[in-house]
């Protein structure tokens, strides 16, 4: 339903949940090189469990070749400079977000990219950061999931 797109990530541990995020959501993923690990990286495997063959993921040589393969309708950049909060978007199916490095967010040229409206941000407490990667893409795809009726979803609870 959506894509979810991780610029350049460092983190396997951060991968491998939102790999495991994105099977239980049906959304794609997408990684964009170069990537701060191997994907047979151990800490990504265990974070990600066995969820690696329920999750389409790709793994693109660029944003340009990325956006060219998928061709969302919108792309949203999800930045702590982000200009719109998350909850604002009318989110459609097929939409994409994209996430920056776990140790420096989006570059600036990459977000300049994007409309305005498409710049989107969690609201947070003064003075903090950022959430945590893998926190915030579920923060967004959940929010994005719900506004489209939570299709696809299963009636019964699934907490483990």
């Amino acid at each position: 339903m959506f894509n979810v797109i991780l610029y350049e990530p460092e983190i396997p541990p951060n991968t491998g949940n939102v790999m495991r995020l994105c099977a239980n959501a049906g959304a794609r993923l997408h990684l964009i090189e170069p990537l701060g690990f191997v994907l047979e990286d151990r800490l990504l495997r265990r974070a990600g469990l066995d969820y690696r063959e329920w999750v389409e993921v790709s793994v693109h040589a660029s944003l340009v070749a990325c956006l060219d393969g998928i061709r969302p309708p919108r792309l949203y950049a999800c930045s702590t400079r982000g200009t719109e909060p998350y909850t604002a978007p009318a989110y459609a199916p097929g939409d994409a977000f994209m996430f920056g490095p776990e140790t420096r967010g989006l570059p600036k040229a990459v977000l300049d990219d994007c409309p305005p409206r498409q710049r989107i941000y969690l609201p947070m407490c003064p003075n903090n950061r950022s959430l945590n990667l893998s926190n915030a893409v579920a923060v967004v795809v959940f929010a994005a999931w719900r506004k489209n009726g939570l299709v696809g979803a299963s009636t019964r609870p699934a907490i483990a």
